[in-house]
């Protein structure tokens, strides 16, 4: 969400006023695309990971306030839940060797504030969801220390005016045929904290974001099945990526009766192919009601009038309470404004190379997708790429996704004959080096023909632990403490064997 919440409107007056700010926010922007008021000198990616917390029986160590004050690092910050961190690096180019450099950063990172957790009693882990919650770790104690926090769980609990609904049914374990299911009330919006993802970030010129964005949005399903992480919640196994439902279900203003009309959720896939980043933003301004209705002085107008660049305070806080799995952002550094598309749709893990391997296919496809003569979205319905997403999401690899020029296919399929290539064509149009592309796409050809994610070495290891004796919980525990060890170990995840 960003920023500090301080004085949040409470009457109607207000909410009024922050209404009309919000809209003269909306004219500046429109008033800077087409003054083309942006900078761009080279594209830049810009990463951000959510990490768990865990103890020495892989249950969710409750201390990210001890552990951040042992980091003492600023690009490590308090997430929702006190088991979760994040941890953002800077920005950099894309093209080039710049993706090397990153992993070494983020290996050095991830190792220094793991040490600095044990000092605290936990260990640092990257996953989608951690599988040994349970529905004691939803108590509102275990809220960050943070009012915004507190301030985001009154608003979204007061306007849906009852309890959070989490309901999904699984996919059967290798060996099963019953589907497990998933039914309760929760009182908060912790299961949130429950979604631990990586984020990726690229500037796009303003001209260029529509394209970039529709891409990303086609690109979506077959990401998400190619990279699930997040098998089990709550003791039970559910989705491959369950990260997907559950952060919908856990942030859902909507009542039953709401939802049943057709109200949009403010998770959202969206509802349609942009022409501009201004689609967007003034879709979130005529779809959704203002969570945190916190008014700037600053007059966005006034701004630009005196020539300087807008902070555009209300749009972007607003922005930040809408979760897009394809993001816009806009953003001031240096008193210069630029735009972004952020990638919200993967989870963490379960290594540093996989993660890479997922931005490298993420960003080469979509640069490729862009500079096609015939774009895939002027031939794939808007509501098949939404589909795709949660199909990927729930079956994986063994998801049938839809394509033009293919029909229905399997994710892993459609990527190694034809979206790897693209990957391929995209990093080398954006300069990305030889050496770079073949590392991470390597990895990502390698986890399509062994059809091994995060997520089915997960469920196949609890299986194998399960048919051995175990119980689920205990099956669990031991399941985490291996895919640890593997994490550390650095090496990708379609290499591992099973615990």
């Amino acid at each position: 969400m960003g920023g500090t919440v301080l004085g949040v409107a409470t009457n109607g007056q207000d909410r009024q006023r922050y209404r009309n700010k919000l809209q003269r926010c909306l004219e500046a922007l429109a008033r800077m695309l087409r003054d083309d008021a942006f900078s761009f000198d080279r594209q830049q990616i810009g990463l951000e990971v959510e990490l768990d917390l865990v103890d020495e029986h892989m249950s969710p160590a409750m201390a990210n306030q001890e552990v951040l004050e042992k980091i003492a690092d600023p690009q490590f910050t308090k997430e929702l839940g006190k088991h979760n961190l994040e941890l953002n690096v800077a920005p950099r180019p894309l093209a080039g060797d710049g993706a090397l450099g990153l992993e070494r950063e983020l290996i050095e990172l991830i190792d220094k504030a793991d040490s600095k957790a044990g000092d605290a009693g936990a260990a640092l882990l990257m996953i989608g969801t951690l599988p040994t919650l349970r529905s004691s770790h939803f108590d509102p104690r275990w809220l960050s220390e943070d009012a915004r926090y507190t301030v985001l769980n009154d608003r979204l609990l007061a306007i849906r005016g009852e309890d959070m609904l989490l309901e999904m049914s699984g996919i059967a374990m290798p060996g099963h045929r019953e589907a497990e299911r998933l039914h309760m009330f929760v009182e908060n919006i912790l299961p949130e904290a429950a979604c631990t993802s990586v984020q990726l970030h690229l500037q796009v010129r303003p001209d260029e974001f529509a394209a970039h964005w529709n891409a990303a949005q086609a690109l979506a399903g077959v990401q998400v099945a190619l990279a699930g992480n997040s098998p089990f919640l709550l003791g039970r196994a559910l989705w491959h990526e369950t990260r997907i439902p559950l952060f919908l279900q856990a942030t859902d203003t909507r009542s039953i009766e709401l939802r049943n009309q057709g109200l949009r959720p403010r998770v959202w896939f969206g509802e349609r192919w942009i022409t501009s980043i201004f689609d967007l933003f003034e879709e979130n301004q005529r779809y959704f009601p203002a969570l945190l209705p916190e008014t700037h002085e600053q007059d966005p107008i006034a701004e630009l009038d005196a020539g300087r660049t807008p902070a555009l305070h209300e749009l972007l806080l607003h922005n930040g309470t809408i979760w897009r799995w394809n993001r816009p952002v806009y953003d001031v550094v240096d008193g210069v404004a630029h735009l972004r598309v952020e990638n919200r749709v993967l989870s963490a893990g379960p290594t540093v190379v996989d993660m890479l391997a997922n931005a490298a296919f993420f960003y080469g496809a979509m640069r490729a997708l862009t500079e096609q003569d015939r774009p895939v979205w002027s031939r794939l319905s808007f509501q098949a790429a939404e589909d795709n997403l949660y199909a990927g999401a729930k079956y994986g690899m063994d998801a049938q996704v839809y394509w033009p020029g293919n029909g229905w296919v399997r994710p892993d399929e459609l990527a190694l004959r034809r979206l790897l290539p693209l990957a391929h064509e995209g990093l080398r149009s954006a300069g990305v080096s030889g050496t770079v592309i073949d590392r991470y796409l390597g990895v990502l050809e390698q986890r399509c023909l062994t059809r091994r994610t995060g997520s089915t070495w997960q469920r196949d290891t609890v299986a194998t632990l399960q048919k051995h004796g175990m119980d689920r919980d205990t099956a669990l525990g031991v399941m985490l403490a291996g895919y640890r060890d593997r994490m550390l170990s650095g090496e990708p995840v379609h290499s591992w064997a099973a615990a």
